[in-house]
């Protein structure tokens, strides 16, 4: 019996987002910014064939630098997580995983980690019907927790899952604050706030269109447009010096943003391919400090 087919109100966002994490392992050169071997197995076989037949679509000034935003930003995120399982951390929370891969391909040092991958049902079963297909097993660290995080409490939500709150998480929201409503994209820096010192969280945001410079502002306009189009659209921007205040108001102790300078001498040096760092910034840091006694 052949299996169900997807639902269909699944992110289409979040398969766009493997679609790009694909194409680099696809057609950009070496070394990867994100070596992701998984990520093209979750696409179905008429997407990756779109991408093979028209490979001058990928090295668009957009869709390119939105590439590099993506891969970018899990290394940076995947990098982050090592350093805190270094100093103990061994809970981590995945969330808007979508179609996330680090769980199928985690290093060694990752199996001392149990993983939650938190995302709206939908999108949940979707992946593991993609999962299933490509034969890919679900790793024994790594835990689902469906959660809507406009329609339910963050914390009531990770409250059904095996989460130990009274220890250390890192936790990984790359590409989810943009869509949430600013009172739920608080809730989640005060959520993290509140577990224990060392917990961390690595996150992505998007600053107002007006603080942009003129190309910036147009690739922003254009990609929020996009997004808005497929029915997903960013609601919630961040003034970068505010939020630092706000994340220090709330406990956070280590506050860091990645640069584009940064990442690219870090990351993006003595490339044949053009790939360069992305030009939007919008990848922050932030480590819990010592709660007040």
């Amino acid at each position: 019996m052949a299996d169900a087919a997807p639902p269909r109100n699944s992110s289409r966002t979040a398969l766009g987002v493997a679609a790009l994490r694909a194409v680099h392992q696809l057609l950009d050169g070496e070394p990867k910014i994100l070596d992701d071997p998984i990520a093209a197995r979750l696409l179905d076989a008429d997407v990756l064939q779109q991408l093979r037949s028209n490979p001058a679509r990928p090295h668009e000034p957009l869709t390119k630098g939105l590439r590099s935003h993506v891969v970018l930003r899990n290394r940076y995120a995947e990098e982050r997580m090592a350093q805190a399982v270094q100093r103990g951390v061994r809970q981590c929370v995945l969330l808007g995983a979508g179609f996330d891969t680090f769980a199928y391909r985690q290093p060694d040092w990752a199996r001392s980690l149990r993983i939650y991958e938190v995302d709206h049902q939908a999108t949940q079963e979707d992946k593991r019907h993609r999962l299933q297909s490509a034969g890919i097993p679900i790793p024994a660290n790594l835990e689902f927790v469906a959660i809507d995080f406009e329609s339910a409490s963050l914390r009531q939500g990770l409250q059904t899952s095996t989460l130990n709150f009274s220890q250390p998480v890192f936790f990984s929201c790359l590409g989810v604050l943009v869509y949430l409503t600013r009172e739920a994209a608080d809730a989640v820096f005060a959520l993290v706030a509140a577990f224990p010192a060392s917990s961390e969280i690595v996150f992505t945001f998007s600053t107002p269109q007006s603080s942009l410079s003129g190309n910036e502002a147009e690739s922003q306009a254009a990609l929020a447009g996009l997004v808005n189009s497929i029915g997903e659209p960013w609601q919630t921007y961040f003034d970068p010096q505010t939020l630092i205040n706000d994340l220090h108001a709330l406990g956070f102790s280590d506050i860091s943003f990645l640069s584009s300078e940064a990442a690219e001498q870090t990351y993006f040096q003595r490339r044949s391919d053009g790939l360069q760092a992305p030009r939007r910034g919008g990848i922050g840091a932030a480590i819990v400090g010592a709660h007040p006694s």
